[in-house]
């Protein structure tokens, strides 16, 4: 399945261009990915509408759960397809699944409020009940997805319980190349660490979105504020404070306050906010 995964990752990255709604289809006004929730809201119109059908419940109201859960499967797409198209290949395989799953769900769960509205209530149970089989699948695959391929996790969490308390030694002023990011290491974590206009930015390096080298990117200005864009799949990060200007992430990069003593050594310590 690569060639058609391939061809509807690049569809969908042409299609949803960086910008304003690609970084809400993400998640980053929120600050945490937008699609499990809308899944959660479509999953429970239709669960709902299996539990009234077996209730023997008004056939109105079940007809207001199916098509409630239609409306609210749309913007789920959207969602977990633009979070899909930025995903590794191995994560993208279960991700097309997970997709076909629920596009089947989708599909009967249509075909049943058609049959519902004709009169045919018991074809539209049965076609519901088939509904809710596909979305199960679609719906273990998606966990399977985010907790064993931890697709949407935070890749670089808060890191202060890996550091003692205190300031600590990173390397000296000098060393360092002036506007170049470099990595360098302290105890456990490799560390973004740029020089630039006499001061020193040092941010964990890692991409909270899937690990990449935040150090091997692009230093850029956005709306006057310098940022940097992870080289795996463009995530943009201010340098200031680690948030994100621009997704698929949407978690900040941990950052760490610095000093220079007299000496010229870096000193560095996690940020607490």
């Amino acid at each position: 399945m690569d060639r058609p995964i391939l061809g509807l990752a690049k569809a969908v990255r042409a299609r949803i261009r960086p910008g304003l709604l690609r970084d809400v289809l993400h998640g980053v006004p929120t600050g945490k990915p937008l699609h499990p929730p809308l899944a959660g809201v479509t999953l429970g119109c239709w669960m709902s509408a299996a539990l009234l059908d077996l209730a023997k419940a008004d056939p109105r109201a079940v007809r207001v759960l199916v098509a409630t859960g239609i409306m609210t499967s749309l913007p789920t797409a959207a969602a977990g397809l633009t979070d899909w198209s930025s995903l590794h290949r191995e994560q993208q395989r279960v991700g097309f699944v997970h997709m076909l799953s629920n596009v089947a769900a989708l599909g009967l769960f249509s075909a049943s409020l058609v049959a519902r509205v004709r009169g045919r209530e018991r074809t539209g149970r049965t076609l519901s009940y088939a509904g809710l089989t596909a979305v199960g699948v679609g719906g273990y695959l998606g966990g399977h997805l985010a907790y064993r391929l931890a697709a949407g996790a935070n890749h670089a969490p808060p890191v202060s319980h890996l550091v003692p308390l205190g300031w600590h030694d990173l390397c000296l002023y000098k060393d360092l190349p002036e506007g170049r990011a470099v990595s360098r290491r302290l105890g456990y974590l490799q560390l973004f660490v740029l020089r630039h206009n006499e001061g020193v930015t040092v941010l964990v390096d890692r991409c909270p979105h899937l690990s990449g080298p935040l150090h091997q990117g692009r230093l850029v200005m956005e709306n006057g504020e310098p940022c940097v864009i992870c080289p795996w799949h463009g995530s943009t990060f201010r340098l200031e404070d680690g948030s994100v200007k621009h997704g698929p992430a949407t978690a900040p990069a941990p950052t760490f306050e610095t000093r220079i003593r007299r000496d010229g050594t870096i000193q560095v310590r996690p940020s607490l906010t």
